[in-house]
């Protein structure tokens, strides 16, 4: 094959063409089972001469009888026949599954705390508490304590601040 992809209106077209002919083989494949169907009706069932006296009638419908029964047994072991072809291709097909092998699904992460999974695998009786950060040992911060200097310094700039803003309004 070559490198180059079909581009979408060649494809759209060869796909139209493909199900054009698909719908023509349908429609002579319907035509066809219809054509079966009344010459399969004429080579088995003729045409029952009606005329006649009450006796001639009666054959007629034994004779039709008699072949319904024989039509009917014929339907009754061909709809066996497919039963059976339609179980084995079920079993066939288990048997290929089977072995090509069970395709393992791919596992995804799963965030999970120690007290999940062993809920998870254990069940309900689980009551072991794995709280692993209730065992570490605490440790004390020393807050460090800013110099009043600091304070100074914010206490000056605010009232600088206001010396500026008393300077623009008497202006």
């Amino acid at each position: 094959m070559s490198d180059k992809k079909m581009s979408s209106s060649r494809r759209h077209h060869l796909k139209s063409l493909i199900l054009s002919i698909a719908q023509k083989w349908l429609a002579q494949e319907k035509i066809d089972i219809v054509a079966t169907k009344e010459g399969y009706l004429r080579d088995t069932c003729s045409q029952p001469d009606l005329g006649g006296d009450q006796n001639t009638l009666m054959e007629t419908c034994k004779k039709l009888h008699a072949l319904i029964d024989k039509i009917d047994e014929e339907r009754y072991d061909l709809v066996s026949k497919v039963g059976k072809a339609d179980k084995e291709i079920e079993d066939l097909k288990i048997k290929v599954v089977e072995l090509a092998g069970v395709k393992k699904p791919a596992l995804k992460k799963v965030r999970m705390s120690a007290d999940a999974m062993l809920k998870a695998l254990l069940g309900s009786k689980h009551t072991v508490n794995m709280d692993l950060r209730a065992n570490l040992k605490q440790v004390k911060k020393e807050v460090k304590e800013e110099p009043a200097e600091a304070v100074g310094d914010w206490r000056k700039n605010i009232e600088d601040k206001a010396d500026r803003k008393k300077m623009f309004e008497s202006s």
